[in-house]
């Protein structure tokens, strides 16, 4: 399986390293025709305004959401999960508009309120994962069909919908392999339903 990472900008380098770690081919995605030869997406974390723009520059939109349509895993992580988000605080979004959540941005604060964190996520196991959570949103509230994996503080930050991952954490920053190999294992599920 070949797993492209968004490199408009943001963390991508982490991620691909982190696939790379968990044994997956991973390739840089910089324009909307390097989508037609992988088999999923990840959104990093980054700028969401400045990854929002560039995005529209390079005439994206309209592809990851083809993309996403097409039942094709997409992880999106921080900047990613606001990008990905149906709504932000209230507001319907035009973007992508993929995942019914509602997101706020910079809901823990700046830069200098980032914080690390170890939050309890049952789907990978009982030992809580380290998280780092930098200027990082929050789900304010998920749809019905969105399936609530971890929290913390008592609000979502890891959630899953048919195809899509959101975190609002940075999973690529740690030595923690277990979010990106949870996400390719939804990649092999796809892959062996297709």
């Amino acid at each position: 399986m070949k797993i492209g990472v968004l490199a408009l900008q943001g963390a991508f380098r982490e991620h691909i390293r982190t696939l790379r770690e968990c044994g997956a081919e991973a390739v840089e995605v910089r324009l909307p025709r390097e989508m037609e030869d992988i088999d999923a997406l990840i959104i990093p974390g980054g700028e969401s305004t400045t990854m929002s723009k560039l995005m529209v520059e390079y005439g994206f939109p309209e592809t990851v959401r083809s993309f996403v349509k097409s039942g094709k895993p997409v992880m999106g992580t921080c900047a990613g999960l606001i990008l990905l988000a149906e709504r932000q605080q209230g507001a319907k979004q035009e973007l992508i508009n993929s995942i019914d959540i509602d997101v706020i941005r910079n809901a823990y604060g700046r830069q200098k309120e980032s914080r690390e964190a170890d939050v309890d996520i049952p789907v990978l196991g009982e030992k809580p994962f380290h998280a780092i959570f930098i200027r990082a949103p929050q789900i304010e509230s998920a749809g019905p069909s969105v399936e609530v994996l971890a929290r913390y503080q008592g609000r979502i930050v890891l959630a899953r919908q048919k195809n899509i991952l959101v975190c609002a954490f940075h999973p690529e920053l740690t030595s923690d392999t277990r979010v990106h190999r949870l996400f390719l294992e939804m990649v092999g599920n796809n892959q062996s339903i297709g």
